[in-house]
């Protein structure tokens, strides 16, 4: 893990994601490439000019400059190789481009959640980037003075399309020495019995990989219930997922357990594409 992006609206909840990639930084030696997004509706820009030509862009680009002189000046980031970026995107297509260009390999991104009617109405950039990025996604919900993983939960249906980012799982895991506690959560929609359930993982365990983990089944009203239940009744450190990246109509009707736990849990998440 050489290359940490932190996506920054300097907001308290960035200022957390922030602390815990320097955390990380230092115990990996990354790279921390900080990226603020300036969205500047389209239809100001003349098509024969370029962004930094408006006047709108170049105030707000002074602006976003002085506040990470600002930032930057703080103890916590003392030592460490921070590059500065500013960009013109929406964030989550900015975020995508930047882990293109500097082949980013992990997100640290902070978030509130949201919840309700306002969730409908106008969703989550971090849920944005979780079901559209390539890149492993760490969410940060609060201030972690000390952020250490012991206890590692990884939530699954234990299907084959879940092989591949188990593995990354593995290899983030890996990287904190954790136990790993491997979760599947029954539901009485998709009931099927322990005993098919165990069957389920330990096929899947043999087919990926020969590594010790400990098998867990969790019956509750719902899948994002049922890990926040188990993950709180084991004081889990973080909760990993994969998510399918589904757009459009699909993603509207079907959800995402993983985007769901983004916004609802409130432990770290992180999650990695199918």
């Amino acid at each position: 893990m050489k290359k940490i992006l932190v996506p920054t609206d300097f907001s308290d909840q960035s200022e957390n994601a922030l602390k815990v990639a320097v955390q990380l930084a230092r115990k990996f030696k990354s790279e921390i490439f900080l990226l603020h997004m300036l969205e500047i509706p389209l239809h100001k820009v003349d098509p024969l000019s370029s962004y930094n030509d408006l006047p709108e862009a170049l105030y707000f680009m002074k602006l976003a400059h002085q506040k990470f002189e600002k930032l930057l000046k703080k103890d916590f980031l003392k030592d460490l190789i921070i590059h500065e970026l500013v960009d013109f995107h929406e964030i989550f297509k900015g975020i995508y481009q930047t882990c293109e260009k500097h082949k980013i390999d992990l997100i640290v991104m902070g978030s509130h959640g949201v919840s309700g009617f306002r969730e409908l109405l106008i969703g989550s950039n971090t849920e944005k980037v979780v079901r559209t990025s390539e890149v492993p996604v760490l969410v940060i919900k609060k201030e972690h003075q000390n952020f250490n993983v012991e206890n590692f939960v990884f939530a699954s249906d234990f299907k084959e399309e879940s092989k591949v980012p188990f593995l990354k799982a593995l290899k983030f895991a890996s990287l904190f020495k954790t136990e790993i506690h491997l979760l599947m959560v029954v539901t009485a929609n998709k009931f099927i019995t322990t005993t098919e359930a165990k069957k389920r993982i330990q096929n899947f365990l043999d087919a990926v990989t020969p590594i010790f983990c400990t098998l867990h089944i969790y019956n509750d009203d719902t899948i994002e219930k049922g890990i926040m239940n188990f993950s709180q009744s084991i004081s889990a450190d973080l909760i990993a997922m994969s998510t399918h990246g589904r757009q459009g109509i699909s993603h509207f009707f079907n959800g995402s357990i993983s985007e769901d736990l983004v916004n609802h849990a409130r432990r770290p998440v992180i999650t990695f594409r199918i």
